[in-house]
């Protein structure tokens, strides 16, 4: 039986909790970290919704 590794699956939401992730989220979007709140706020924090609102 295979195992799958969960930690070399794509994330499908951003845990912007964490400041961690928060700080490679937004310098991989091009955008600030205060930028990348706002955009969770007005949007929620799929991955994939905020690479169509802040992608550049």
């Amino acid at each position: 039986m295979n195992q799958i590794d969960i930690t070399k699956q794509e994330k499908t939401h951003l845990d912007i909790h964490d400041p961690d992730e928060r700080q490679e989220t937004a310098r991989h979007l091009g955008v600030t970290e205060d930028e990348l709140r706002d955009t969770v706020r007005m949007f929620g924090s799929r991955i994939a919704t905020l690479r169509a609102h802040l992608a550049k």
